[in-house]
């Protein structure tokens, strides 16, 4: 009618209980969700919409008759219940609490759903990639250098899967900072199932993070579209180890499109594992040897003090410092290490356990050892075979 004023808007809770409705209709994605928000003033009108309007509105036909089949078997707040209930929260892409940089690439989620929290500090983030196969060496650098970068308050992102993924998550646990986790699947299935303690762990200093409705389990194809979200959030992309074909490559390839830095760890031109870090250095990735280096790259040397691992509990005795002049950043077996300190192998075991415990040292597996940030020129005074000869 002519003169009359147009309907007040729907509350946020209510837009947003449609929007999460029809989130769960899998043909909507990002584009076909876009159409639906230029076409319709409130999403509840796109959700009461009849085929015809849908498919007026731009919708294929299948897309249309998806979204009136999925009216008869969803309640749009008793779902939004649902998630509360869960401890989960829906985010809409336009609302304020939306990650930023996610927010900015192509193909950013119409709902994202977190558990725990996203906070304006992960803004500040790096995401860490590899494969689930990780050598001694991708595990010994993957720890190094999540710690190191969460040590300096800046998140770390990655994907909850076995190997790199893990271990980046529990390192940056480890170092006191905070930690998020992106699913290929709903965020009340955790994959894999040995992680779910890691996963409650992440809940309590980070986030889980998915843009897949509730009861979505995981399937092979969902895990490179999360690859997308791993990229999307952070500033930078850390590939440690991955083949031509892994998902690390393809978490690159999106934070490349997306115009976000891609750092490589190098690794052996004999182990398959560096086949997809070395072709990435090749086509121009910076390569790195500590924390520092993405700090500097990323500019984010301010954000918080960097902290040295190591030196808050120094070695005590002759026999904690003999085994740090034994051992250097490379792997080094136990009976190596009593050969090189001279100390009984009883002696060293105990000694390694207690150097370990003050975060000197790591098993990287196999009973192998290696040194973690410490410069080799504090234990010089020790006569060890390579404590006086040069830094290792």
């Amino acid at each position: 009618m002519p003169g009359c004023a147009p309907p007040p808007p729907l509350p946020a809770s209510d837009d947003l209980a449609y929007r999460v409705a029809l989130h769960r209709v899998h043909r909507l994605g990002s584009v076909r969700f876009a159409i639906l928000e230029r076409a319709f003033p409130a999403l509840a009108d796109a959700w009461t919409a009849t085929r015809g309007e849908l498919t007026a509105a731009g919708l294929d036909e299948r897309s249309a008759g998806a979204v009136v089949q999925a009216r008869a078997d969803c309640d749009p707040f008793a779902e939004l219940e649902r998630l509360e209930r869960a401890g989960i929260r829906a985010l809409a892409r336009p609302a304020p609490e939306y990650p930023e940089r996610l927010r900015a690439i192509d193909d950013a989620p119409p709902v994202l759903y977190v558990r725990g929290t996203w906070t304006a500090d992960d803004e500040w983030s790096v995401a860490i990639v590899g494969t689930r196969r990780a050598t001694a060496y991708g595990r010994q650098a993957t720890g190094e250098l999540a710690r190191g970068l969460a040590a300096n308050r800046v998140t770390v992102v990655s994907g909850l899967a076995r190997g790199v993924d893990t271990i980046a998550h529990r390192a940056a646990l480890e170092a006191g900072g905070r930690t998020v986790a992106v699913f290929a699947s709903g965020l009340d299935t955790v994959y894999p199932p040995e992680n779910r303690r890691l996963a409650d762990e992440i809940v309590e200093r980070g986030a889980l993070i998915s843009d897949y409705p509730l009861g979505t389990k995981p399937r092979a194809e969902f895990f490179p579209r999360r690859n997308r979200i791993l990229s999307g959030l952070t500033l930078g992309t850390l590939v440690v180890e991955g083949d031509h074909t892994s998902g690390a490559m393809i978490t690159a390839k999106f934070a490349l499109e997306q115009g976000r830095d891609v750092f490589v760890v190098p690794g052996s031109i004999f182990s398959p594992q560096s086949r997809g870090p070395l072709a990435l250095l090749r086509d121009g990735a910076a390569p790195v040897t500590g924390a520092e280096d993405i700090l500097e790259a990323l500019n984010l040397t301010m954000i918080g003090a960097q902290l040295d691992f190591g030196r808050a509990a120094p070695p005590e005795n002759d026999r904690e410092r003999a085994l740090m002049g034994a051992l250097s950043r490379e792997p080094r077996h136990v009976d190596d290490v009593a050969r090189r300190s001279g100390l009984a192998a009883a002696t060293v075991s105990g000694t390694l356990a207690m150097l370990e415990l003050k975060g000197l040292v790591r098993e990287v597996g196999a009973m192998h050892y290696v040194r973690v940030r410490e410069p080799l020129a504090e234990y010089a005074a020790h006569p060890t075979p390579r404590a006086t000869t040069r830094q290792e």
